[in-house]
């Protein structure tokens, strides 16, 4: 059995590393609220911006749109696919980031070439990974200046993202771009996820229950169509990644309270052992004492008899 002095000092130790999980879940509780908050404070805005993408479609199904070229001509094992990976900076998550990672490489299996896959990564973990994983090898290109944090996601960020990601496509450096990041299902499910941001398909504005274009009166657009929509679809994308990046962080959040919480209780089980475990050696220890002492006091008692 260990001695007292090694079990309090275990315990101390413990009760340090409590403190630090019981303050990291309440900070993931702050942040986790507080980004949700700012997401609701903006919705409103891209939900608008939505329903006036939509109007221009309903009003105008035979336009054609730069971000809305699928670029049919060029073959499956041809095209250039760009995926927007969020990951976290940090680790202390549970499964949050295993799982991301494993779904990533999943959905470049997934593909003709995987040598023209190209990823975009947010988050030190993932940058790491996959950097690491790709370095040596011709699978997938990691671009290196693709350096953003997914710490208290920003629209400023997601405007940088939107606007390199379009360009990319706007060059045909990139014929597709997918999202790939943690959508939360509910308070304590939340599940990898991945959406095609571009091209962008009519099939996701303006179409009726039977997949048809409602017909709408005429309308004017100045100056014109094509010009509004070029307009209209870098805030939406902006939009788009904004919210996936805030949903991602999130679920890194919730993640993280979940392993806090977890470890939280597991110190508490162990200080709750290590108690008990003291409380024998002290009794021992005192009833070692009291045995020597009496026994001391009766060895002297015999001494003075003789």
């Amino acid at each position: 059995m260990a001695n007292i002095r090694e079990i309090r000092e275990r315990i101390a130790s413990i009760q340090q590393i409590l403190k630090i999980t019981n303050a990291m879940y309440l900070i993931s509780s702050s942040k986790l609220k507080k980004a949700r908050k700012a997401f609701d404070a903006t919705s409103p805005y891209f939900d608008k911006l939505q329903s006036t993408i939509e109007s221009i479609l309903e009003h105008t199904p035979h336009t054609r749109q730069l971000y809305f070229d699928r670029r049919q001509d060029i073959p499956e094992d041809k095209r250039k696919k760009g995926y927007i990976v969020i990951t976290a900076d940090k680790g202390l998550c549970g499964s949050y980031n295993h799982n991301i990672l494993k779904y990533t490489e999943q959905e470049l299996a997934k593909s003709a070439d995987i040598s023209n896959c190209y990823l975009f990564v947010m988050g030190q973990v993932g940058r790491q990974y996959f950097t690491r994983r790709i370095k040596n090898s011709r699978e997938a290109f990691v671009d290196g200046e693709f350096l953003y944090t997914t710490q208290n996601p920003t629209l400023y960020r997601a405007m940088e993202i939107a606007e390199l990601i379009l360009e990319k496509f706007k060059e045909k450096e990139l014929d597709e771009v997918y999202l790939v990041y943690t959508d939360m299902e509910s308070s304590n499910q939340y599940e990898p996820k991945t959406v095609q941001l571009l091209p962008f398909s009519r099939r996701h504005f303006g179409k009726a229950a039977d997949g048809t274009l409602k017909k709408l009166p005429k309308a004017s657009f100045l100056p014109s169509p094509e010009e509004v929509m070029a307009e209209l679809i870098p805030n939406y994308a902006k939009g788009f990644i904004y919210g996936a990046m805030v949903e991602a962080f999130c679920c890194e959040q919730q993640a993280r309270m979940t392993a806090m919480d977890a470890a939280t209780t597991s110190a508490k089980d162990m200080i709750r052992e290590l108690s008990l475990l003291y409380n024998r050696a002290r009794q021992s220890a005192i009833t070692q004492e009291i045995t020597e002492v009496v026994s001391g006091a009766r060895s002297l008692g015999e001494g003075s008899e003789d």
